[in-house]
């Protein structure tokens, strides 16, 4: 792995999203608002239409890593998906989605999971696909030690993804190289998804990256 490492940020500790969390329960409660799109709606919909065109079989064991209020669970439910779990370390994280997804989609399940301190047993099986939109990134804020952290992290989607199954990761932190660096040790390269380019001061960059991988 490379020894660099990000800046520590209060997006890498529990409180702060214990905290954000518990005030989009309140605005989803008085509104009907489900809260923030990490990395923006696009950034999911890539995602969703890179599974759906690789014929995934609409059974698979899905689950979403840091699922938030759920919403990429949401789109691959309207997909067809059935077998869908998502884990957050945040209980505020899971009742939210719990509230949201209770009427529309009441078959996805939520468990509160900490990637870094919980056993993958826990999940009850192995997953065909393992998706992360911004865990990955919160991870590698943590102020405490980032490096071992982000390794516990590889260690752990690593056992919880079967055999020849996708493991999908988006990050606005870390670049493509930076990814592959990360992950290829455990896993193989498949392909970047493709994300929409910008120009500045002649360099061609992204502002979020997703690649995919295969065990």
């Amino acid at each position: 792995m490379d020894d660099t490492e990000l800046e520590p940020s209060e997006l890498g500790t529990r409180p702060y999203w214990q905290k954000a969390y518990t005030e989009e329960i309140i605005n989803f409660e008085e509104r009907g608002d489900p809260g923030d799109i990490w990395f923006g709606e696009d950034s999911v919909y890539r995602v969703i239409k890179w599974i759906s065109q690789r014929g995934v079989p609409k059974d698979t064991a899905v689950i979403d890593l840091g699922c938030g209020n759920g919403y990429t669970l949401y789109q691959l439910a309207w997909k067809g998906f059935t077998n869908l779990l998502g884990v957050d370390y945040c209980q505020e994280a899971i009742v939210l989605a719990g509230k949201v997804a209770q009427k529309q989609f009441p078959f996805i399940k939520l468990q509160v999971f900490d990637i870094l301190n919980d056993d993958v047993k826990d999940l009850g099986g192995k997953f065909g696909l393992v998706h992360d939109k911004g865990t990955y990134d919160a991870v590698s804020l943590n102020p405490n030690n980032p490096r071992r952290q982000r390794q516990k992290y590889i260690e752990q989607v690593t056992e919880m993804l079967a055999d020849n199954g996708f493991f999908v990761i988006t990050s606005c932190n870390w670049t493509e190289s930076e990814l592959f660096n990360h992950f290829s040790e455990k896993m193989k390269f498949k392909c970047v998804i493709p994300t929409p380019q910008f120009t500045f001061g002649g360099t061609v960059g992204s502002m979020v990256t997703s690649v995919v991988f295969v065990k």
